[in-house]
């Protein structure tokens, strides 16, 4: 599966003890991530990530190209609500388009836990399913 890790800055510190905890878990996945957020991630877990710019450089909307493309399939995006981000348009979109394609997203501890139980015992198969009627590849 593909599998976004996006932070913001605030939540960065909790994306990457989270990446640690799961490391054997997310490891059989393909991993992309914003800029900063994959750095910190591929530093602390030696983790192979694909980094996008920053978010407020673009960066979450590379990530949401994905989502329109059905090309990701899951996202963590630990969100700040109590931080004004100068790019919240482009995080509302980034929800809403997780909306539109049925994208699992967690923008929080307890969501990603839940979720990431979910991705190891194979409950998010239907994604596989997915991918297969419409003709394409999978990397993982």
């Amino acid at each position: 599966m593909n599998i976004a890790l996006i932070a913001h800055d605030n939540k960065k510190d909790e994306l990457v003890r989270f990446a640690i905890a799961y490391k054997e878990i997310i490891e059989e996945h393909t991993l992309f991530a914003t800029g900063t957020t994959g750095l910190r991630i591929m530093e602390a877990t030696g983790l192979s990530i694909q980094r996008f710019q920053s978010g407020p450089l673009g960066g979450d909307q590379e990530i949401g190209a994905m989502i329109a493309k059905n090309t990701m399939d899951m996202v963590f995006f630990f969100r700040d609500p109590l931080t004004a981000q100068p790019h919240e348009p482009d995080v509302t979109a980034l929800v809403r388009l997780c909306d539109v394609y049925s994208i699992p997203l967690a923008t929080n501890i307890g969501t990603a836990e839940v979720l990431i139980k979910g991705l190891e015992r194979g409950d998010l198969a239907w994604r596989d399913i997915i991918h297969q009627e419409q003709g394409e590849g999978n990397d993982k």
